[in-house]
């Protein structure tokens, strides 16, 4: 759909951090997206906070080539109206469109990356599949733990904060994304995959 295009704008890669935009929604397992996106930005230095493409974002340089950060503010069952809209522009291919987002499948503080895949349940996943017409784009999912017992409610359960030590590790974790997204621009998937992707 977008890889028969050249890109002229100077931006070659999209990191999109899902989660959900306002104050109720900070700090919860879903947006664990968006706390990557702020650690990003906190190492480059930053503010992701440029309204394009429904989504605030922020352009930043990894190994010589530009990249946009994007937090989209569709709410995350249409985070694909904002990647598509940003692809299109910037004439990207799926697989330089990174998708970070929340996994609640493996434990809290894991990292796992992968080159392509289905949606996994995940709503906003789903959406973006649905909008760029394919699953074979990056995304690395954000371990933040299983509900404590099979019949917790999972949409109580993704709405949740974290605390205490699981604050700590979320943040750590962030980070590590950071450094994760950096590595895959600059030295490919296959060393990504090895360097960072953990279980605990």
């Amino acid at each position: 759909m977008f890889d028969k295009f050249r890109n002229n704008n100077g931006v070659t890669w999209l990191v999109v951090f899902l989660g959900n935009p306002g104050p109720r929604f900070a700090g919860t397992r879903h947006n664990a997206g968006f706390m990557a996106a702020d650690a990003m930005a906190d190492e480059f230095k930053v503010s992701i906070n440029k309204l394009r493409f429904k989504s605030l974002t922020a352009t930043v340089t990894v190994d010589g080539q530009g990249v946009l950060l994007m937090k989209p503010q569709t709410y995350m069952n249409l985070s694909g109206e904002a990647v598509a809209q940003a692809a299109r522009f910037y004439k990207i291919s799926p697989d330089r469109v990174i998708v970070v987002s929340d996994e609640v499948a493996i434990p809290l503080g894991s990292l796992r990356i992968r080159k392509s895949g289905s949606a996994g349940g995940h709503n906003g996943l789903k959406n973006i599949i649905l909008h760029l017409g394919t699953q074979d784009f990056p995304r690395m999912r954000m371990g933040v733990g299983a509900a404590p017992h099979p019949d917790y409610d999972m949409a109580d359960w993704v709405l949740s904060t974290f605390k205490n030590q699981d604050a700590e590790d979320m943040q750590a974790l962030a980070r590590r994304v950071s450094a994760a997204v950096q590595c895959y621009i600059s030295e490919g998937p296959e060393r990504a995959m090895s360097k960072f992707n953990s279980t605990r």
